[in-house]
């Protein structure tokens, strides 16, 4: 996966909670053999209604994506996140996350942005109110931004999270840093144990 420090762009706001796996990336979708081309069913049953939020020509240029409470929530769905990255988007803001939604965004490079109800009510009455307002989201810092607003605040995640984006490092570039070490160990394995 790529580093990632700093996320600028603008974002579209889905006020909906509980959004499942299952309405991010219908099930479908999960038949394809290939991780490419899942931007396209993204939340696809959704964007059948030409009123979704995503057929909105005022959002489509967004990088963030403002989720509601118990965004991600559901089955255990890689697709989910690969479909979100594959439409363009870098984060999602949310009050709160499905365990299993937020632990693939962090594998996958999609930084999940929680903050508090108050702040997201803020953001998607502004962001619906405005849809050029700014945001940036600083992994370094631990930060959302949004200027305009006069907003800064502290998001929470991890150190070895943030060392993970920071580094773009996943699983196998976890893994692949101790390269040497693994291989000493295969050099002295006894040949019994083969």
């Amino acid at each position: 996966m790529d580093p990632v420090q700093i996320i600028t762009g603008t974002a579209v706001p889905l006020d909906r909670s509980d959004v499942d796996t299952d309405q991010i990336i219908p099930s479908d979708w999960l038949k394809q053999v290939e991780r490419t081309g899942f931007e396209k069913g993204l939340f696809s049953e959704w964007r059948d209604d030409p009123s979704f939020v995503l057929n909105d020509e005022r959002f489509s240029a967004a990088s963030i994506l403002l989720g509601g409470p118990n965004f991600g929530v559901g089955s255990s769905r890689e697709h989910a996140v690969w479909a979100i990255q594959q439409y363009g988007f870098k984060a999602v803001v949310s009050p709160r996350f499905g365990d299993i939604f937020r632990n693939n965004s962090t594998k996958n490079g999609l930084v999940p942005v929680v903050v508090s109800d108050e702040l997201s009510r803020t953001l998607m009455d502004a962001v619906e109110a405005d849809s050029t307002l700014e945001f940036t989201i600083d992994v370094d810092r631990r930060l959302i931004e949004v200027p305009t607003l006069s907003i800064a605040e502290a998001f929470p995640l991890d150190d070895s999270t943030r060392d993970r984006f920071l580094q773009g490092l996943d699983d196998i570039g976890l893994t692949m840093q101790q390269v040497d070490a693994i291989g000493d160990f295969e050099t002295r394995r006894p040949a019994y144990r083969s």
